[in-house]
């Protein structure tokens, strides 16, 4: 694993896909498995499977060309995995999957997951919180597989989910099985809960704060991301990771505007705070483009200084 010290450039990570097409994953809906027979079924998910085993290595490929240290898995690699029919199958790409992440982990690349948005761990129904537990156990599976570690240097990322619902939402993470409460973090939202309510609850669960610098200034209605919130809730939640060189971050623009939570094409406006931050995900439309037009506009024109 690797670490980071202050006077490091910080790793900017790619999520997901690319702007091109040499990063895609295939997909299938409920509806067109539903209209298989189980033997179909099978195959169809066997084969979907192997193909997009085949695409995260090229996906780790990719990352290790472009100089990209940081990748997040997409959260719909294997569809259909929490259910028997796809855990069988995922089960059987065992000895395939812990070779990719050997080479990931022999490349230097550190792999991260963003569960969706049904992964709610604050409801007021028991029901969605079971499923929500479902569905992180089999991303803890995946990650296992992976042969990565039980530790937030692997995280799987999720946001509080249903606002006013703090004590539920640590009670709940705090009787997690360790493959997902070792791995898990939460992150601030636009709406539900802030960077100070998350940090709270971060604190009291004993996981680690991802803060997201866009989603602040939208809750806090604020005009620029050198407001002085921005580095105080920055250094806040490098408090909540045990090894502070592994704290990661989220960066967005707005599309239409500044306080716009659509993601833009790409970063033109920047927290100066971030300059010492270690691992930084880009959220931008344009991918890997927007890394480069970081690196060159942002990155290579930085001087290190702390919030």
């Amino acid at each position: 694993m690797n670490t980071q010290n202050s006077t490091q450039v910080p790793e900017l990570g790619l999520v997901c896909i690319t702007a091109s097409q040499e990063v895609r994953f295939r997909a299938l809906t409920r509806k067109r498995l539903l209209q298989l027979t189980i033997p179909e079924q099978e195959q169809t998910l066997r084969t979907l499977y192997t193909e997009n085993l085949k695409r995260l290595n090229k996906a780790v490929e990719f990352c290790t060309r472009e100089n990209i240290h940081l990748y997040r898995l997409s959260s719909a690699l294997f569809p259909f995995a929490d259910e028997p029919i796809g855990m069988a199958i995922l089960m059987e790409l065992a000895e395939e999957m812990e070779l990719i992440g050997k080479q990931a982990h022999l490349l230097g690349l550190r792999l991260v997951l963003h569960p969706d948005q049904f992964v709610v761990l604050s409801s007021d129904r028991p029901e969605v919180i079971e499923n929500s537990i479902k569905i992180l156990k089999t991303h803890a599976l995946i990650l296992d597989l992976l042969g990565l570690p039980r530790s937030p240097w692997s995280l799987m990322n999720i946001h509080g989910g249903k606002g006013d619902r703090a004590q539920r939402l640590i009670q709940v993470i705090q009787n997690l099985p360790d493959e997902i409460r070792l791995r898990l973090t939460l992150e601030n939202d636009e709406y539900a809960y802030s960077s100070e309510e998350i940090l709270e609850v971060c604190h009291a669960a004993q996981i680690p704060m991802v803060f997201d610098a866009h989603h602040h200034v939208i809750h806090e209605q604020l005009e620029s991301y050198d407001h002085p919130s921005v580095a105080l809730m920055l250094a806040e939640a490098q408090k909540t990771w045990t090894i502070p060189e592994w704290q990661l971050v989220h960066i967005s623009n707005g599309d239409q505007s500044f306080a716009d939570p659509k993601h833009s094409d790409y970063i033109s406006l920047m927290p100066d705070c971030y300059k010492t931050v270690p691992w930084i995900e880009v959220e931008a439309k344009q991918k890997e483009l927007a890394i480069a037009q970081l690196r060159t506009n942002w990155l290579d024109s930085r001087s290190i200084v702390r919030c």
